[in-house]
C-alpha cells in the first residue's frame, strides 16, 4: 500500500505552547498548528518556508497574527493566575466574616463554571492583553448558547470578570481595567413592606412585620436552638431609621465606635468604613436612637470595639446566618414572605427598600432625594429607577408641585 500524501516525513515539533511545525508528503513547506485556546481547536496554516529555522520564526509570526492570539504567555501572566488570586482574597474575606459565604460562592461559579465560566474562556490568555473586545465576544457568545441567562448575571458575571482585572492592576501587571460595558436589564420595582398611607391601617405590613417581631420575642421562640429576642426587633428598627445595607460590609460589622449620638436633630451618625460605595458617615432618624439606646441598656459593658448585634457572635458570617434565618421566621409567621406586588420573596434587605420608601411618602415630597442618596451610599438614579417612579403621587406632593408652578408663573 502506497503511503498517504498527508503522512508525516518530519517529526511534529513544539515550539511554544500551544505552536507546533511539521511537514507532510503533500507540501515542500512546513506547515504551522496553533491551539486557539478560545475555540478549543487547532488551526493549520503553511509557513511558506522550507528550512526548519525560518519555519520556526514564520510559526511564532502567524501565531501571534492568527486571530489575535499570542503563544501561551508564562503563566504567572496568565488572567487563571489571577483570578485564582481572586478567589482566595474571597476565602479570606470569609474567615475574616467581611464577605457573606453566598457572595463568594457566587464568584466562584461565575469564574470557575466549567461550561462558561471566565477560566473556560480567558484562562490560557495573557491578562496583559485582555481587552474590552475579548470581553465583548465572550459575552456575544454567552448570548448566544445560553439566551436563559437573565440580564442581572451577565452584569454577575461582569462584576466577576471585573474583580479579576482589578487584582492584576493592584499588582501592576496592567495599567487600567478594561472597559465592561453593562447589559441593559428592565427594571422592576423593589420588594419593601407596605405602611400606611400607601394601604390601609389595617393592612399596614411594616406595622405587622414589628409586632410579630415583638411577639415571637415576648415568647423566647427558637430558630435552630437560638431564641428570637428584643435585639432582632432592635435590628428591623435600626435598618428601617438609618438606610444602612443589611450586609456584611455595613449593617453586621458595625461596631460601637462606628455610631455617635448626636443633637439638633436627635440623630445618630453611624460610620460605613468599607461599605458597597466605600467609606461614608450616614445620618439616622431618631428611631434608629430609640433601638440603639435600647442595645446599650442590653450590653452595659459593650466596648467600642463590640458588635452592635448579636454581639457574642464574632465571626460575623455566622451572626449573619442566624439573623436571616429569625427574619425569614417572622415574614413566615406574619404572612409576608411574598410582596403582593412583585410576585418575589422578601428577605431582610426589603428593610432598606421600605427605609427608602418611608421616606419619600411620610415627607410628602419635601424630602431632598439628593441628600438621601448621598446619605444612604447610593445614587438619585438608584432612587428614581427603582422607588419614586414607582409610588404613588401623595395630594401633598401635588400641592408642592402646584405651589412651585404658581410661583414660576409669578415670577414671569
Amino acid at each position: 500500500m502506497s503511503k498517504s500524501r498527508h503522512a508525516l516525513i518530519e517529526p511534529i515539533t513544539t515550539i511554544a505552547p500551544g505552536v507546533a511545525i511539521y511537514k507532510t508528503a503533500a507540501s515542500p513547506f512546513w506547515q504551522v498548528r496553533v491551539r486557539n485556546r478560545i475555540l478549543k481547536k487547532y488551526e493549520v496554516r503553511s509557513t511558506k518556508e522550507t528550512g526548519k529555522v525560518d519555519a520556526r520564526k514564520a510559526a511564532l509570526e502567524i501565531a501571534t497574527g492568527l486571530y489575535g492570539l499570542t503563544p501561551a504567555p508564562p503563566r504567572e501572566f496568565t488572567f487563571k493566575t489571577y483570578a485564582l488570586k481572586f478567589l482566595e482574597q474571597c476565602r479570606q474575606h470569609i474567615e475574616k466574616g467581611t464577605r457573606n459565604a453566598n457572595y463568594v460562592r457566587s464568584m466562584r461559579l461565575f469564574v470557575e463554571n466549567p461550561k462558561w465560566g471566565l477560566l473556560n474562556y480567558f484562562g490560557g490568555m495573557d491578562v496583559r492583553q485582555v481587552k474590552t473586545k475579548n470581553f465583548l465576544e465572550y459575552r456575544r457568545d454567552l448570548h448566544k448558547r445560553y439566551p436563559e441567562f437573565k440580564p442581572s448575571t451577565h452584569n454577575s458575571i461582569q462584576a466577576s470578570f471585573r474583580n479579576v482585572m482589578k487584582v492584576a492592576r493592584d499588582e501592576g501587571t496592567i495599567d487600567v481595567v478594561p472597559e465592561t460595558p453593562r447589559t441593559e436589564q428592565q427594571d422592576s420595582p423593589r420588594a419593601f413592606f407596605r405602611f400606611f398611607p400607601l394601604v390601609s391601617k389595617h393592612d399596614d405590613e411594616y406595622r405587622r412585620l414589628r409586632a410579630v417581631a415583638l411577639e415571637m420575642a415576648s415568647s423566647a421562640e427558637s430558630v435552630r436552638g437560638v431564641p428570637i429576642t428584643g435585639e432582632l426587633y432592635d435590628l428591623i428598627m435600626f435598618t428601617v431609621h438609618s438606610f444602612v445595607r443589611p450586609s456584611s460590609t455595613e449593617l453586621y460589622c458595625l461596631q460601637h465606635k462606628h455610631v455617635t449620638v448626636a443633637e439638633h436633630p436627635k440623630r445618630l451618625i453611624v460610620t460605613i468604613a468599607d461599605g458597597k460605595t466605600g467609606f461614608r458617615q450616614a445620618n439616622t432618624m431618631p428611631g434608629a436612637v430609640s433601638a440603639y439606646q435600647r442595645i446599650c441598656r442590653r450590653h452595659p459593658n459593650a466596648g467600642k470595639d463590640d458588635y452592635l448585634f448579636f454581639p457574642k457572635y464574632k465571626n460575623r458570617t455566622t451572626a449573619q446566618n442566624i439573623i436571616q434565618r429569625q427574619f425569614n421566621e417572622i415574614v413566615l409567621r406574619s404572612g409576608l414572605k411574598i410582596d403582593p406586588v412583585t410576585g418575589t420573596s422578601r428577605t431582610i434587605y426589603c428593610l432598606r427598600h421600605t427605609a427608602f420608601c418611608l421616606r419619600l411618602i411620610k415627607s410628602e415630597g419635601q424630602v431632598n432625594i439628593y441628600n438621601l442618596a448621598k446619605n444612604a451610599g447610593t445614587s438619585v438614579d438608584q432612587l428614581e429607577r427603582f422607588y419614586t417612579r414607582n409610588l404613588p403621587l401623595s395630594a401633598e406632593m401635588a400641592r408642592n408641585l402646584q405651589i412651585m408652578v404658581a410661583r414660576n408663573s409669578a415670577s414671569s
